[in-house]
């Protein structure tokens, strides 16, 4: 399996992210949207950069147990309830995704919604990954 990462020199330079992933050979792996919720099910965390460490940190444990890792990550959504917030923070958030998941950015949106499932949850990610 393998994921090419391509930023075509035509469109904006890619910060924190890939504009397209190819992927070729390999299973593929959907992964459902992560909140900031611990093993007990309550929401952790009172700011955003908090909760985006938590549920990064269960998306990349829901690919570990399918046999993953954050490089074979080839798509992340991430859903934020304020992206202003998520703007100004974005550089916060950026240290926390290379502490975690590296330098191997997949092709990524972030997308503003009204709320998530559990109303203290200020943001979601969820992914696509492909293993050899």
């Amino acid at each position: 399996m393998s994921l090419e990462r391509l930023n075509p020199a035509g469109l904006s330079p890619a910060t924190g992210f890939s504009h397209a992933v190819t992927a070729t050979g390999g299973r593929l792996v959907l992964l459902a949207g992560q909140t900031a919720l611990d093993g007990t099910g309550a929401v952790v965390g009172e700011t955003l950069p908090a909760q985006f460490e938590t549920a990064l940190g269960n998306l990349l444990t829901a690919l570990a147990a399918a046999g993953g890792g954050p490089a074979d990550l080839a798509r992340v959504t991430v859903y934020a309830t304020d992206v202003a917030d998520y703007r100004a923070r974005a550089a916060e958030l950026g240290r926390i995704w290379r502490r975690l998941a590296g330098r191997d950015y997949p092709a990524m949106a972030v997308i503003g919604v009204v709320r998530l499932w559990d109303e203290q949850a200020l943001v979601e990610l969820d992914g696509i990954a492909v293993l050899p």
